[in-house]
């Protein structure tokens, strides 16, 4: 389960296994989408599978992901994302009207994102052989001309901007999963964030870096970004967007709302002199109201992510080894 969880132990699955089996060029720069070009045009190409359990929770489901996680991939890279396939792997017994309002999720979650499901596959397997249902989904968008974003483009100096509250799909989930109440319903954050990426391109076409941070959290996002980049990274933890209910969860349950899933958040990397006119943007924006800047780019401890605590002291905020939460996507 570790090897599925977005931390050090799939970082090394990826590295050592299926990268070198592989041997592709496209594929060495491990994005969240491949950066490709045809016929003149740059495209930015995504895949990625849902297996969350429960398929219905506060705020979402599986539909809803399985939808807004490839658009944000394809986001994630700066493209305006097009089109989608969809596949289904369903377990025998699961009865139509579940598959029914999943199929149904997902249709409006592609027209909220203003994409279109153009292909799709189903398969069925035997009683026992799986969850109930599984979903695939790859997608393809353009990347404008002169947006170059992705993680080696970290620098000294850069902002680093969070679009909102972190940790909140994660504890929906356990919530729900584990029938734990907090005093107040947490609802997931999913959501497609194209529009928002669109309002900050349009302030600062030279964005370093944006990604969701969203298996493993925002600390194995940063750790990922830092590495690529060879730089180092320094949170104000002070500033760290984590709403009352999420903390208090988290601090229920043992864990660190640093590393629990987001799937309606992103993270960016801005040039210096363009951060306060994207922070502007990105809180003009529904989606991103909240968001907040949490720290900076650095050229010391390279390759690390240190949070600056409340007590005048600093903590490495290292990768994960696997997953806190299982199953969150």
């Amino acid at each position: 389960m570790g090897h599925g969880g977005g931390g050090t132990l799939s970082a090394e699955l990826v590295e050592h296994l299926f990268a070198p089996a592989f041997g592709s060029d496209v594929l060495a720069e491990l994005g969240d989408s491949a950066h490709v070009t045809m016929g003149g045009a740059r495209l930015a190409f995504s895949t990625d599978s849902f297996v969350v359990r429960p398929l219905f929770f506060p705020g979402g489901s599986i539909g809803d992901l399985a939808v807004n996680g490839t658009v944000n991939d394809l986001a994630m890279a700066g493209a305006v994302p097009a089109y989608l396939s969809c596949g289904f792997i369903l377990e025998e017994g699961i009865e139509l009207s579940v598959v029914g309002r999943v199929a149904q999720a997902i249709g409006d979650a592609a027209r909220t994102a203003g994409v279109t499901v153009a292909t799709g596959d189903t398969k069925v397997v035997d009683a026992g052989h799986g969850d109930g249902i599984f979903i695939n989904t790859a997608g393809i968008g353009l990347v404008p001309d002169g947006v170059d974003i992705r993680p080696q483009r970290a620098a000294a100096g850069d902002a680093v901007l969070v679009s909102g509250q972190i940790g909140v799909h994660g504890v929906a989930i356990m919530s729900v999963r584990e029938g734990l109440e907090f005093g107040v319903e947490i609802q997931s954050d999913t959501a497609s964030l194209a529009g928002l990426v669109g309002d900050m391109l349009a302030v600062c076409p030279d964005l370093h870096v944006l990604r969701d941070p969203t298996r493993g959290g925002l600390a194995t996002s940063l750790n990922e970004i830092a590495s690529a980049a060879g730089t180092g990274i320094t949170l104000d933890e002070g500033a760290l967007p984590v709403p009352e209910t999420v903390a208090n969860a988290c601090s229920f349950l043992g864990l660190d709302p640093l590393y629990v899933a987001n799937e309606g958040k992103l993270v960016a990397f801005v040039p210096p002199d363009h951060a306060d006119a994207v922070l502007e943007a990105m809180r003009a924006h529904p989606l991103g109201k909240e968001s907040v800047r949490i720290g900076s780019c650095v050229e010391e401890h390279p390759g690390m992510v240190v949070a600056a605590t409340g007590l005048g002291g600093t903590r490495v905020v290292d990768m994960p080894l696997g997953e806190q939460l299982p199953r969150i996507c």
